[in-house]
């Protein structure tokens, strides 16, 4: 009995899917691993930091990113620092 055409090919990629299940990649090709979500809440925890989220424009939040990647801090850190300046503490 001959196969279909299609049938050739769902047998292809099954093929192709099987040989990189077996490689450890069952995806393609690996990207770097997501952060431990988990983790990094209760290391935020320990620091005493707690989630707080603020909506801001656009052009501010830019700004915030540029001048954290300028300084070579996390956004988190330089908005701290400001807020701590803004305050006067």
């Amino acid at each position: 009995m001959t196969m279909k055409r299609t049938e050739l090919e769902k047998r292809q990629g099954l093929t192709i899917a099987n040989a990189q299940r077996r490689a450890g990649n069952a995806y393609g090709p690996s990207r770097t691993a997501p952060p431990d979500r988990k983790a990094q809440r209760e290391a935020d925890r320990a620091a005493g930091r707690v989630p707080f989220a603020v909506k801001l424009p656009a052009e501010l939040s830019a700004a915030l990113r540029q001048q954290a990647q300028a300084r070579g801090v996390r956004l988190d850190d330089l908005v701290a620092e400001l807020l701590r300046a803004g305050l006067g503490r």
